[in-house]
């Protein structure tokens, strides 16, 4: 299998160094390897991305030296795969539709009902409506505990992580998945509309991802995109999880941080090679 590896920005606001860590780190480590870099366009947020932001990723990722494929794949393009996905998990019995706003739920929360179980995502108010009783404005959850009866009797689910942060094989635990994710949204409250976790997992597999590089901060959603493969057939990539980047007080970085925005660095006459420089790859 030929390593295959994308850098998957969302066009709501301008790209830092830690995107650029990224970025660069997955570039690196595809040409290392004699394989392909993808870029993804993740702009299903349709409230907040924006045609200058993403022409700024471009401009951006361009500066530092990086090429991609083409075509690009844009998310919004693309809806009508997601869909087929969650239809698939909607025949299997597992998908329920959910009016609860977050206010309802931090009520819920606060106040369980007895034979409801609280749990730190989500407290299940919805999980007795069926997919017939879907309303415009309603979410889909992932009915947690009938999803792993599903893959009950087969090998539990593994994956490989190469990254600093426990590497080696690691077993996708139920329990973590029931208490820890709870039921969680696949498509939001506007209709067609994916989650993230949903349409990265499908597109990973459409793309032939071979390797999954990505910041530390996502790891926790990863035994639920393998629960996600295993339901809906697809293969399982390696995962490479990396460090953040973080400000002078150890906040990781965040697009509101514009000051360390990579156009703003350009703009004061960084260059590229300093840019690897400051986010410790070195000089390329």
């Amino acid at each position: 299998m030929i390593f295959t590896t994308r850098f998957a920005p969302s066009p709501t606001g301008p790209l830092h160094l830690g995107h650029a860590y990224s970025a660069l780190l997955a570039h690196d480590m595809a040409r290392a390897a004699g394989g392909r870099f993808l870029l993804r366009i993740e702009d299903t947020d349709t409230g907040r991305t924006r045609p200058e932001w993403e022409a700024l990723i471009f401009e951006d990722l361009r500066w530092l030296g990086l090429a991609w494929e083409e075509p690009v794949l844009r998310q919004s393009e693309h809806l009508p795969r997601y869909g087929a996905a969650l239809a698939r998990l909607a025949r299997a019995g597992l998908l329920y539709p959910c009016s609860c706003s977050r206010s309802d739920i931090r009520a819920a929360l606060a106040a369980p009902q007895e034979g409801v179980p609280a749990g730190p995502a989500y407290p299940g108010t919805c999980r007795g409506r069926s997919m017939a009783d879907r309303r415009p404005g309603d979410a889909l959850r992932l009915d947690m505990a009938r999803a792993l009866e599903h893959v009950a009797g087969h090998p539990p689910p593994t994956y490989r992580e190469s990254g600093p942060f426990g590497p080696g094989v690691h077993e996708v635990s139920p329990d973590e998945l029931l208490i820890s994710v709870g039921d969680p949204v696949l498509a939001r409250k506007e209709i067609g509309t994916p989650a993230y976790v949903l349409a990265a997992t499908v597109d990973d597999a459409h793309q032939g991802i071979s390797h999954v590089i990505r910041g530390a901060d996502l790891i926790p959603t990863t035994a639920l995109q393998r629960l996600l493969q295993t339901l809906l057939g697809l293969p399982t990539p390696q995962y490479h999880h990396h460090r953040l980047i973080r400000d002078e007080s150890g906040r990781r970085l965040a697009k509101r941080d514009d000051a360390r925005a990579i156009a703003a660095w350009r703009a004061d006459g960084a260059s590229p090679v300093d840019i690897r420089e400051r986010v410790g790859l070195g000089r390329g």
